[in-house]
């Protein structure tokens, strides 16, 4: 249940909106046209929650506020778009001496954007993540790396979606487009793992709000309602195969398959 409020008098025109979802509500409030600021309460049942939402209306109501279901004209969803993402991203590569530092960064500017900006980073990467979910991006990193667990694959695929807008969509439609990065990485003796990324934005919550994962984890599921999903795989390869592996990637097993990064 959502209901969205509105007060305009000489010197103040501002909304406030409640979303209450079983035992949780979440409320946005701030000037119309903004993002606003967003908090969120925790109750001991979804009886309780309801109830004392409907208190806050009455109570918003009584005050001058008026229902509106002109939602879009008065809240602004967020301004974090794709290209602020992928912005963000690239400019991350200029920040630190490591990729560690790199997503320190990140995360402190994160942390300055509203609560919803932060949200709807990671709604953006989970839509990008999730499509690195493929066969061939999970041969590749096994071969690369002589081996790749189901959390290595997590690790991997936040690396390649790291690298950038244009090496990650290359990587998709073939990831041996990804050789000269393996080249580098093995130059510098790392591995092309990058698993603080995964939390950039709860670490950017909780360093905004002082609140933990999973009080932003239950925010996250009211604010983005997004549905992605990872998709299922169909492996078209067998790690005891190797000669399926040699044919299937020959340049990253003539680079890799003898002497993989570890």
């Amino acid at each position: 249940m959502e209901t969205l409020l509105i007060f305009k008098d000489a010197t103040s025109h501002k909304f406030w909106k409640i979303h209450i979802a079983g035992n949780t509500f979440t409320v946005t409030y701030g000037k119309v046209g903004t993002i606003g600021s967003v908090k969120s309460k925790e109750f001991e049942s979804e009886e309780i929650c309801k109830n004392e939402g409907e208190k806050l209306i009455q109570s918003k109501i009584k005050k001058g506020y008026v229902v509106t279901q002109l939602s879009g004209q008065v809240v602004k969803d967020s301004s974090m778009t794709e290209d602020l993402f992928w912005g963000l991203l690239d400019r991350c590569k200029e920040k630190g001496n490591d990729a560690d530092e790199q997503v320190e960064w990140l995360v402190a500017q994160l942390s300055r954007k509203p609560v919803k900006d932060i949200i709807m980073f990671e709604s953006i990467f989970k839509q990008y993540y999730y499509k690195l979910h493929t066969s061939n991006l999970w041969a590749a990193a096994y071969i690369v790396m002589g081996g790749c667990s189901d959390d290595c694959f997590d690790y991997f695929r936040a690396w390649v979606l790291y690298l950038g807008k244009d090496p990650y969509e290359a990587a998709i439609q073939n990831p041996e487009t990804l050789l000269p990065y393996f080249i580098l990485l093995k130059e510098q003796e790392e591995i092309p793992q990058l698993e603080e990324l995964l939390s950039a934005a709860c670490m950017a919550y909780e360093e905004k709000t002082g609140l933990d994962d999973d009080r932003y984890d239950k925010l996250y599921h009211h604010l983005a309602k997004d549905d992605y999903t990872e998709p299922e795989i169909e492996f078209d390869w067998n790690e005891d195969d190797e000669e399926g592996l040699r044919q299937k990637f020959p340049l990253l097993w003539e680079a890799f398959g003898e002497n993989p990064l570890d």
